[in-house]
């Protein structure tokens, strides 16, 4: 029997309203309708999402064409900057907002919206992280979505979409959260220790069959994003872009600092950190085992296809409707990095033979 593999398609919204998608790889022609079985259509760190943007518009028209097919998943940072805040305070309807335009994107669709949890949702991993993850976790439920893994449980939560075609949802801020979390032995979370979480993965893959599995989590595994150490020179020139996209404010020297300092001091946010390494390593040694055909993250504010050792294909589309992309660069195994707003789509094809393209 032929392994199924999947087509890989990203959609980009370049400035306000125009979109464009670039199929991959360049040899590919474009698969008719009836070839594909499933759509996945992916998009981080949509945290400040207003009801009409660009990239929320563009997902709900490509979603609208094959409701019955078809999912979007929210890969976490769903509310900027320290997740859902409680009833009565000044900025819970804001919070609500910005959640509620990525429910109706889908919703509008018609199709099924999964989100799971970022470092922001988890109050910026702040004391408060887990009490907002669930609070962000019943407001998504009354609009019809759902957050997974449930109740801060690091995961994994395993969920077979269609026959050829399984999710798995990991919650990778909870490796990192310093604060209350659920954790062995007084939570009700089916895993709750990192030997716990791994075991449950293990089985997770294993036991997907002949079906393709894509693992989804906030954090990437490999970056050539900021998080991966990587600036820019305009990040060099002028570091106030990293506030708003149009500050053209040139401070070449403190530009440089901060930078510097990330590298000198990286936090457990950066893949340089050691919390992060730790869980890096740990999810990767269960990968290689049974080998996903994709993992997919957000946390960078930039759209990345690389090749990967523990999963075939390792995918960052965290360039929702944030504030300001973040810049990328290149390593030997990147098929695509662009830093602009969008949001990537995987096609599962019927029977098999495709390659996942390079984009």
């Amino acid at each position: 029997m032929r392994k199924r593999t999947a087509l890989l398609a990203i959609g980009l919204v370049l400035g306000c309203a125009s979109s464009r998608q670039l199929r991959g790889p360049p040899a590919v022609e474009p698969v008719s309708a009836g070839a594909i079985e499933f759509t996945l259509l992916l998009v981080g760190d949509a945290g400040y999402a207003t009801s009409d943007d660009p990239v929320l518009a563009a997902m709900s028209a490509a979603a609208a064409r094959s409701p019955n097919r078809t999912a979007m998943v929210f890969l976490g940072d769903n509310l900027y900057p320290s997740g859902l805040a409680a009833q009565g305070s000044s900025d819970r309807d804001r919070g609500e907002r910005v959640l509620a335009a990525q429910v109706d994107a889908a919703a509008s669709a018609g199709v099924r919206a999964i989100f799971l949890p970022g470092n922001h949702d988890w109050d910026g991993g702040g004391a408060d992280g887990w009490e907002k993850v669930r609070r962000a976790e019943r407001f998504l439920e009354s609009r019809g979505a759902e957050l997974l893994p449930r109740g801060g449980c690091p995961g994994p939560s395993v969920v077979d979409i269609s026959a050829s075609l399984r999710l798995i949802a990991l919650d990778t801020q909870w490796w990192l959260h310093r604060g209350p979390k659920p954790r062995h032995p007084t939570s009700d979370c089916p895993a709750d220790s990192e030997t716990e979480v791994l075991d449950s993965l293990t089985s997770a893959l294993a036991g997907a069959g002949e079906r393709q599995v894509v693992v989804a989590a906030h954090h990437p595994l490999e970056s050539t994003g900021t998080h991966g150490g990587y600036y820019d020179w305009k990040a060099h020139i002028f570091p106030l872009r990293g506030v708003a996209r149009w500050l053209w404010v040139p401070l070449p020297v403190v530009g440089s600092a901060y930078p510097a300092f990330r590298s000198l001091f990286p936090t457990d946010q950066n893949l340089a950190g050691s919390a992060n390494r730790r869980m890096r390593a740990a999810i990767d040694s269960v990968l290689a085992l049974h080998p996903p055909l994709i993992f997919v993250s957000g946390h960078e504010h930039s759209l990345q296809v690389m090749t990967g050792d523990a999963a075939k294909y390792l995918l960052i589309s965290g360039a929702g409707p944030s504030e300001s992309p973040s810049s990328v660069g290149r390593a030997d195994r990147t098929l695509f990095a662009r830093s602009a707003p969008g949001f990537m789509r995987i096609d599962f094809l019927r029977g098999g033979g495709a390659e996942c393209g390079s984009l």
